[in-house]
């Protein structure tokens, strides 16, 4: 990524004409091939950019920078005041505290925390049409299959649905209940789950990662 604060006028040409009169701004060229043009303010959205594929031509005073539509930034450089370069190497992307993945895990870590006794059997336990989250066994050892949502919805009650119609065809692991696990619990999911028997778990991230005392809410 290249790094230039300068002094600049700027003009773009394309589907409008746009015009940023002198100022000291953060010019971004990214390897991408993507140019933005920042203030010292509004936020983290550019004044404006040129997104890649597009070609950045240079001399001394001007950047011009075209894209495969004809649109244009000419950038006009009157004074630089920094201009460095970084390789910054393959990001690994943004990793979201409390996706359904986390959320599992630490479940599946602490099933007692449903109730005394849970146990674990298995994670991603597979059937004919995907993995169900958690299958796991109440305190008389009767099998639950769980479905993990941040937000639970009624596409996960009929999710949930479809993977017990199936487990309960094994005479290994029948009879199976359901429970939707989620952070949120829309009232239609609600109301669906409880008219096809399937239980209702409100999770709390905080408390599973033990950070208080708290635990999640069986109804």
């Amino acid at each position: 990524m290249r790094v230039v604060i300068a002094r600049c006028t700027v003009e773009y040409s394309g589907r409008l004409s746009a015009r940023l009169e002198e100022a000291t701004r953060l010019l971004m060229v990214k390897a991408d091939g993507s140019v933005l043009i920042h203030s010292d303010g509004g936020s983290y959205k550019p004044l404006n950019w040129m997104s890649p594929p597009c070609t950045l031509r240079e001399d001394e005073a001007t950047w011009e920078v075209t894209n495969k539509a004809g649109e244009r930034l000419l950038i006009t450089l009157h004074e630089i005041f920094s201009d460095h370069a970084h390789e910054l190497g393959i990001d690994p992307g943004l990793v979201k505290d409390g996706v359904e993945a986390q959320l599992q895990l630490l479940l599946s870590e602490r099933p007692q925390v449903i109730g005394d006794g849970w146990t674990l059997v298995r994670r991603e336990h597979m059937t004919a049409i995907g993995p169900v989250d958690l299958l796991v066994r109440d305190a008389n050892g009767r099998h639950v299959a769980i479905e993990i949502k941040r937000r639970g919805e009624i596409d996960g009650v009929e999710q949930l649905t479809r993977y017990l119609d199936l487990l309960n065809r094994d005479p290994q692991l029948a009879p199976v209940r359901g429970i939707l696990a989620a952070q949120e619990i829309k009232p239609q999911a609600r109301v669906l789950a409880a008219d096809r028997g399937i239980d209702c778990l409100i999770l709390d991230y905080d408390a599973l990662k033990g950070i208080d005392d708290g635990r999640p809410r069986l109804f």
